[in-house]
């Protein structure tokens, strides 16, 4: 369990953000939603110190983040950055610097056997020993969360992870953080643009507004006057086969 309590953040006199705070429980997807601008990015590398909060308090299952030290944090908290560079690394080779906060001597066969196990899981097996600048957009970032997943996190933030894959990657990277999320107990955190997706794969919603929490829940957050609130634009919400469907416009 995740609790954010007050956080606030600024770049000199520009406030970025004032006052957000909700909890998620373990297991659960949180999307992150909101406009370009709105402070989402900045909000999730909060919660990692890649950036220091100027005021509030961030708890993981009753501890707080500020009082651990760089290695109890990577063990509880992993990170996906929307971009991520390529090199000559294998898969499998970058996959194990997921291991590198439990490692003391050196590799053991249980980092190997993790790593292994969830390249298995996101569907890399075949490509383990291909170097990375050898894949596609979505192979990478099925890389990225498996080194992210070997962490063994508490908590998993992913920054806008489908920004640069077509629908069929899309929907296959959200499936499966959402099963390993419920089999693990991980709570994760989801920057997200397209709504669709997000009633898809989330289980709650956190809308940020000008660097504020607008609104926070299940489903019947997402509703038309919301959106237009904190998007500026008019929208539809309705069914389809019994799933939730937002037409914007």
């Amino acid at each position: 369990m995740i609790e954010i309590q007050h956080i606030a953040f600024s770049y000199g006199d520009h406030a970025i953000l004032h006052d957000v705070s909700f909890t998620a429980q373990a297991g659960e997807c949180v999307g992150i939603l909101g406009n370009n601008g709105a402070g989402k990015s900045t909000f999730i590398t909060c919660l990692n110190r890649i950036r220091i909060p100027a005021a509030g308090e961030i708890w993981v299952d009753g501890k707080s983040v500020q009082s651990m030290s760089r290695r109890e944090l990577a063990q509880t908290i992993a990170y996906v950055a929307q971009a991520n560079e390529m090199s000559q690394a294998t898969v499998f080779d970058c996959v194990l610097l997921g291991r590198k906060p439990y490692l003391k001597w050196g590799v053991s066969p249980k980092d190997l056997e993790l790593c292994a196990a969830m390249i298995r899981k996101v569907g890399l097996e075949k490509l383990q020993l291909r170097n990375l600048d050898e894949l596609s957009g979505g192979e990478l970032q099925k890389v990225m969360l498996a080194r992210a997943l070997v962490q063994q996190p508490k908590v998993l933030l992913l920054d806008e992870p489908t920004s640069s894959l077509d629908p069929r990657n899309q929907y296959e990277m959200l499936a499966l953080v959402r099963q390993i999320a419920k089999e693990q107990g991980i709570t994760v955190l989801i920057v997200l643009h397209d709504l669709n997706l997000a009633l898809r794969y989330c289980d709650r919603f956190y809308f940020l507004k000008d660097g504020t929490g607008y609104r926070y829940g299940g489903e019947e957050t997402v509703d038309a006057q919301t959106i237009e609130s904190v998007y500026g634009i008019p929208a539809q919400v309705m069914r389809v086969e019994n799933r939730k469907f937002v037409m914007i416009g």
